[in-house]
Order: C-alpha cells, then structure tokens, then sequence
C-alpha cells in the first residue's frame, strides 16, 4: 500500500513523498494527535546549522504523537487501540547503557523520519496503549516521558537532602517536570526561577516562583534542574553554580547550539554533580503514562496546551507551526491528512 510521508525539503517547504508500506510487518498506526518541538521549531525556521540541515534534510517532522492501531501482525494491541508512539529506536548497547543514550539508536525526526505520514510502521515494542487520555494531551507524552527519565536519574544520584529543588527555566519542559517532581517528591519544595513572568504565573501549584534577575540575597536550593536551554544556559548554569548547597546535583535538560561557559572552580570548589538528560526510553514512557492516569496531574497539564484547528494539508503545516511561534507552551493539532 502506498504511503504519504509529509517531510520538510527546506526550511518553511514541505513536499510529500511516497512510499510502499507493508501491512505484514510489525503494527500499523495512523497518527491522530500530534504536538510541535522547539527542535521541530528549529528545523523549520532553519535555525541550525546549514551543513547540519544539508545532512538531515530531507524529513518528516514531529516526534511527539499518538495514534490508533490499524492492524497488527502481532496481535499484541486491538484494532482501534490508543498508542503513544516511542520516536527512540533502540540500537545495540551494554546493558548499563540506557536506551536512548546508544551510539546505535536513531530517533524520529531527527535522522530518521518523524510522525508527519500518512500512516507509521513501528514493532510492537515502540509503542504504549493508553485509556482515558485525552488524545490532545496524550500527544505530549513523550515530553512528560522526558521528564520521567530526568526525575528518575536524579533520584537515583542525588543525596537525601532534598528539601529544596529549583528549576531554572519557565518553559514547557519545566512546567511539566515540577508536575513530575511534585508528584515523585511531595516533602521538597519546588521553585522555578524564569524570565517571562507570564509564563511564572502559570506555575501556581509549586512552593515558589522568582524572576532570574530578582532572586533573594540569602537563596538557595539543596538540588537544581536547568531547563532554559538555547543562549539562557550560560545564565542558569552560572545562578545554579552559584546558589546551590555543596554536594548538589545539576540536572541540565537545556539544549544548547553553541558551547557553554561553566564556573569550574565553584563547581570543583562545592563538589557538584552534573548530569546530561536526553530523550527517554520504553520505561520512562509506561511511567509517564501511570502519572496521566491521574486526573489532577493530567488536568494540569491541560493549562499548557493549546490545540489548534486539525491539520488537513501542506497549508495546514504551515498554519500550526506559525500558531506554534506565537504560543507560550505546547501547540497540539489533529492530524486529519
């Protein structure tokens, strides 16, 4: 059967190409909720790298998404079956390695194609049903799966101490891991320091919210996440170094294009631990999933999502990504191609 793959040949042009699918092999999803990444953003604005958009290009983008079953040669889901789609494909690594951290794996839309097709072929490993989800916040599930991941490592690494933990960073990545760390670690206070006051405004359900550039003499934080990313890590990273207690550790989410200086005497100085997460894995998607199971945590995220009108074609693509620019959080749409 012939496939329509919606992939992205140049910045802001999309062209669809054509494949054959085989409806033999592994399980058929059709893709119903899909939700826009900064790293999406990038692609399509062509704010990375020329040579790095020469390499990749062309491809579909999108790795957040859900979708329903079609058929299954597998008979592991139902035709009809909700399922959050995995975009890591697990390569060859040591057991001690985690998944989405292998030098084999690949990962959609970023040097495979992502979700933006007709239909999505994928092994019954890569994909997790769902009940009593809405599809429109199911479809960020991946970044909450992301957040799972982070919580997780932190709560292997870091000391017991843990009364206080900042979050530096006002985004969706943020807002999402208070929601995890407040439901992981109810006896912490949890603190976001930003920039965007509106933004700060939407985080009512943590212990404290500061603006970066008025933060108290006497502050602290016994651990710290930075989830600011792009050219507000230098500034997170240094105010983390500054402020946190000897023996913490730094959780650095934030994705940066360019290098980033870091205070290292500070760092050797007060014995910090810093640790790089990236992407998740199967687990960290089934506990994301067990964290929307309950209504109070998926009705918060409600407060970041804004869904837009379905997509229906290239014109559509083309709307949702400039809605997306000009949204404080997470863009969702149906994607009804």
């Amino acid at each position: 059967m012939i496939n329509s793959i919606y992939q992205l040949i140049n910045p802001h042009f999309f062209s669809i190409a054509y494949s054959n699918i085989d409806f033999n092999k592994n399980v058929i999803v059709r893709p119903t909720y899909m939700s826009i990444c900064q790293a999406d953003q990038r692609y399509y604005r062509g704010t990375r790298d020329a040579e790095v958009l020469q390499k990749k290009l062309p491809m579909a983008l999108i790795h957040e998404a859900c979708g329903e079953v079609v058929y299954d040669s597998s008979n592991t889901f139902k035709v009809g079956q909700n399922v959050i789609m995995i975009p890591n494909i697990p390569g060859n690594s040591p057991e001690h390695i985690y998944e989405n951290y292998s030098k084999s794996a690949k990962f959609m839309s970023s040097n495979v194609d992502g979700f933006m097709r007709e239909f999505v072929n994928l092994p019954a490993s890569q994909l997790v049903q769902f009940n009593n989800i809405k599809p429109n916040i199911a479809a960020i599930c991946e970044l909450i799966s992301v957040g799972t991941h982070a919580a997780f490592r932190f709560n292997k690494a870091a000391h017991e101490k843990r009364e206080i933990i900042g979050i530096w960073g006002d985004g969706s990545v943020s807002y999402i891991l208070s929601c995890i760390l407040k439901e992981m670690f109810p006896n912490s206070k949890i603190i976001v320091i930003g920039k965007d006051i509106r933004k700060l405004s939407c985080f009512s359900f943590v212990y404290k919210t500061y603006l970066g550039s008025n933060l108290p003499e006497n502050f602290t934080v016994d651990h710290a996440f930075e989830c600011a990313g792009g050219e507000g890590s230098y500034f997170a990273i240094d105010d983390i170094i500054k402020y946190i207690e000897p023996q913490g550790t730094v959780m650095l989410l934030g994705v940066s294009e360019n290098k980033v200086a870091i205070n290292t005497r500070n760092v050797l100085e007060k014995g910090l631990s810093f640790i790089g997460c990236s992407r998740s894995g199967r687990a960290d998607f089934e506990n994301a999933i067990n964290l929307l199971q309950k209504k109070d945590f998926q009705n918060r995220l409600c407060t970041i999502v804004n869904e837009e009108a379905p997509v229906c074609n290239i014109d559509d693509i083309h709307r949702v990504f400039k809605k997306d620019s000009e949204n404080l959080f997470k863009t969702v749409f149906r994607w009804s191609v």
